[in-house]
């Protein structure tokens, strides 16, 4: 339960607006914020600064289309996004891709779970004044975002999914350049843990600061790494797995205490997982087809489009009005362990070439929800501390 409040010494409050242009936000958001002195006495977080309508589009662009939607979503892990709105489609149609296409897309989906949390990890730790962290993960982070490019052709907004598999295949020299990260990625991140586990400043901000119980956050559809920092082993990799992740060995980091510090610890030690998966995958990557094998689905590649004319109609008959991907009618829901939590999409078909409707499950939106819970009897520094620990992004919540 929130903190008490002491009233003792309360005088007349204060309301102060932090955000939506203030640099600690991290995103497009605002939190009303009801102080006595530097008490906070009540945190009213505000959402709608970024609405795009996410969902809605859904309902005009055709399947396809709607893959460059979810790059804009939470826009630190595109990969992420494109590989879960994708799987909800092909279980709407009962397709499963071949093991290749599989095992390509855990690979992207764990280094992209990397790239996340290291962007979590230097502007949380920039907002409490460690500098240097900062600069040594966006060091690693652009690393992983050369691969990202040469395997997708963008940094970014990479739309590298298709429903029914991938844009392409891996690049060659792929293999070695990913096994050169993960080698030197750990010793990287034990400098960060040297920088800041142990750090008297870094533990004071973080330790019992944002606390939340278990009962709290499962009741507040906590998900992710913030479920798991409370000490609730819930990970839909392990639970629900999908795309042969029952096929791989790693663990799911657990806390204990719920707060600020065991967030920064569950995300260090599953960069440290998603290493392991991303080398079992490598060591085991199938051959053949990434995508399957049928041209009511499937797009053809460029080099068929361009170079042949029964390439060239296949990809036609799948991108023209009236035509292209058709699923079943019928409805599904399907959800992804996301680097921020459970991701989810609802998809409602009427047999047409576009979705009658489109929902998105964000795990940001549930954890902002609970901010007010998190803060109340905080301090104002503790505001930047507890936002930068859950990792909120802006372009989750307003969809």
């Amino acid at each position: 339960m929130s903190k008490p409040v002491d009233r003792s010494t309360t005088g007349e409050p204060m309301t102060l607006s932090f955000g939506p242009q203030h640099p600690a936000t991290h995103g497009t958001l605002r939190i009303v914020l009801e102080l006595d002195g530097e008490t906070v006495l009540k945190a009213t977080p505000h959402l709608g600064y970024l609405h795009t309508g996410f969902e809605k589009l859904g309902e005009h662009l055709d399947y396809n289309q709607y893959i460059v939607v979810t790059d804009r979503m939470n826009y630190l892990s595109p990969l992420s996004n494109n590989f879960g709105y994708a799987l909800a489609v092909e279980k709407l149609f009962g397709m499963e891709l071949p093991k290749r296409g599989q095992y390509v897309r855990v690979i992207m989906a764990e280094l992209s779970r990397i790239a996340d949390h290291l962007i979590w990890l230097g502007t949380s730790a920039l907002d409490l004044g460690a500098f240097s962290v900062f600069l040594y993960g966006f060091q690693q982070r652009e690393k992983l975002y050369k691969i990202f490019e040469d395997t997708t052709g963008a940094r970014l907004t990479t739309s590298y999914t298709r429903v029914g598999g991938l844009l392409r295949d891996l690049y060659p020299g792929f293999e070695n350049d990913v096994r050169s990260f993960i080698r030197d990625f750990p010793k990287k991140l034990k400098e960060i843990h040297t920088l800041l586990t142990k750090n008297r400043i870094w533990m004071d901000r973080t330790k019992d600061v944002g606390q939340i119980s278990s009962e709290y956050a499962i009741n507040y559809g906590y998900t992710g790494p913030c479920l798991r920092a409370t000490g609730v082993d819930r990970d839909l990799r392990k639970i629900e797995p999908y795309s042969s992740y029952d096929e791989f060995d790693f663990d799911v980091p657990v806390g204990s205490n719920g707060d600020a510090y065991d967030r920064y610890l569950v995300r260090m030690e599953e960069m440290i997982q998603s290493c392991r998966i991303v080398t079992q995958a490598l060591d085991n990557l199938p051959d053949g087809p990434i995508n399957v094998e049928s041209h009511k689905i499937s797009l053809p590649s460029k080099q068929e489009t361009y170079g042949h004319i029964e390439g060239l109609i296949h990809h036609f008959k799948i991108i023209m009005d009236g035509h292209g991907i058709q699923p079943p009618v019928g409805e599904i829901y399907c959800a992804t362990e996301s680097p921020n939590g459970e991701l989810g999409f609802y998809i409602v078909s009427d047999g047409s070439g576009t979705a009658y409707r489109v929902r998105v499950r964000p795990p940001s939106f549930f954890h902002f929800q609970a901010f007010d819970h998190l803060i109340r009897g905080g301090m104002v520094s503790d505001v930047v501390a507890v936002l930068g620990s859950l990792n909120i992004i802006a372009g989750e919540l307003d969809r």
